[in-house]
């Protein structure tokens, strides 16, 4: 199916910034789409499956949609979203659907409707505007698009133009979905779709389970988990079956971005009071600091690039925890300082060349105070792309013009969509090439760039820059 006509969308009103951006853009836009950071299930391009109904592939799994109707009174089981307290919860695709259009008002605004409605029209080729009245228009639509080959999730890839997918794996998944990818040519290093290092369920003592799923790492690796340093050789053997398995990153999801260097005999005791379930909340903010430094140096040692997602406070709706479980749209951001948090991490490999850290935030307001300063200083560090509760037309927009003063645009990292929307990715992308496009054009209007410095600076932030920085190889 063809793509629609490309349109202004978020080109800058001014006209001659306008026609600018058009040829910025459609240099942007003939690039292949790098996605190194993202939660899209490997099993859904390893087994090629035909998607669900639509309710199932767009709203269920999307909590940026379900706990805006939350805020609004509706109950995520009245979307479908799984329980884990056995309360019945809505099974009817149509029925959730239709609950759905009838609060699309509610997204009036926000970019959840953006990356909804571009879905709808350039991946599906559905025009039809969404609305109560034509829910079961839209749907059908679907649906029908859904039943055909060209819509499986690997003929989508190649039509998206993916060149790199990167997913997110613990260190306890087997990689069994990767290994079924790499037989058929997908996976494996130098592959379409790699794997990610992910450790929060082993490192986090505040994360459910924590002592059974370092029991578990044990087992799994064949080292004595029970003592810290048996804990340090089984993280290690996983990161070294992630890096066989294609792996360039690890990513660390830390409420803060703390790092604390421990002498050996004092983690180790830190270690032993978690395991001995003795670990207070401040045990756990020092362990999961503490295991940065140690991250960052296993890193200097194979190689993947260290990702930091910190600001996050997770389960804050502890009623929707309850319910509904993790990541269903119970997080909120808060305030994260990083200048005295990574001092102990930066002051000890900051300037190494062999670690590479992409740092991200939730809190917007440090991209000029301390971010911006900290990229500009620190030949490790790089900026990771506006995330989540960021990820938005508006602050795309004000990272740029924040940030770039200070540390330009080769430090930072290029767009990241952590998305679990697989659908979403080249709609992201192309949200992201568009406001680059235009904080470019105004540059060049203004006379602070040369247009041909512009044409190559879209194309490095599109392709160049992310493939470089994640290391996935040499750009076309």
């Amino acid at each position: 199916m063809p793509t629609p006509p490309r349109s202004d969308l978020l080109l800058p009103a001014e006209p001659g910034q306008r026609a600018l951006a058009r040829e910025l853009y459609a240099l942007a836009a003939e690039q292949p789409i790098i996605s190194p950071h993202g939660h899209v299930d490997p099993a859904l391009l390893a087994e090629d499956r035909p998607f669900p109904d639509p309710a199932q592939l767009l709203i269920v799994p999307d909590h940026y949609l379900t706990r805006m109707l939350l805020s609004q009174g509706v109950p995520p089981g009245d979307l479908g979203v799984p329980s884990r307290d056995g309360s019945p919860v809505e099974t009817d695709g149509r029925r959730i659907w239709r609950r759905f259009a009838a609060h699309w008002h509610l997204f009036r605004g926000t970019p959840s409707r953006l990356w909804l409605e571009q879905t709808f029209r350039t991946v599906f080729g559905v025009p039809t505007p969404l609305s109560p009245a034509t829910a079961d228009d839209v749907y059908d639509e679907l649906a029908a698009r859904l039943a055909e080959p060209a819509f499986r999730p690997r003929a989508l890839f190649e039509r998206f133009g993916i060149e790199v997918l990167a997913t997110t794996e613990s260190p306890l998944d087997d990689l069994g979905q990767h290994a079924k990818l790499a037989a058929d040519g997908w996976g494996g290093p130098g592959g379409r779709v790699v794997t990610t290092f992910r450790p929060d369920d082993v490192v986090d003592m505040e994360f459910d389970g924590w002592s059974g799923n370092v029991d578990r790492l044990g087992e799994l690796t064949g080292e004595d988990t029970g003592t810290y340093a048996g804990y340090l050789a089984a993280l290690r053997a996983r990161r070294a079956a992630f890096v066989a398995a294609g792996a360039t990153c690890s990513d660390h999801g830390h409420p803060t971005a703390r790092t604390l260097a421990l002498e050996p005999a004092e983690a180790a005791a830190l270690y032993d009071r978690g395991r001995r379930g003795l670990a207070d909340a401040g045990d756990a903010e020092a362990f999961r600091a503490h295991m940065l430094l140690e991250f960052a140096a296993m890193s200097i040692d194979d190689g993947l690039i260290l990702q930091l997602h910190p600001g996050a406070v997770r389960n804050h709706n502890r009623w929707l925890h309850t319910r509904h479980g993790r990541d269903v749209g119970g997080d909120v951001p808060q305030a994260t300082e990083y200048v005295h948090a990574l001092a102990p991490l930066l002051q000890r490999h900051g300037n190494d060349p062999r670690l590479r850290v992409v740092l991200y935030t939730l809190d917007e307001y440090t991209f000029t105070r301390e971010l911006a300063p900290l990229a500009g200083g620190y030949a490790a560090l790089y900026l990771g792309a506006p995330w989540w509760f960021l990820d938005s037309p508006e602050v795309l927009r004000r990272f740029r013009e924040a940030v770039t003063e200070s540390a330009g645009f080769y430090n930072t990292a290029g767009f990241v969509d952590d998305t679990r929307a697989f659908c979403s990715i080249p709609v992201r992308h192309d949200v992201a090439r568009r406001v680059d496009a235009g904080f470019l054009a105004r540059l060049v209007a203004e006379h602070r760039l040369p247009e041909d410095e512009a044409a190559e600076t879209i194309v490095d932030l599109a392709y160049r820059l992310p493939k470089r920085v994640f290391k996935f190889g040499e750009a076309r």
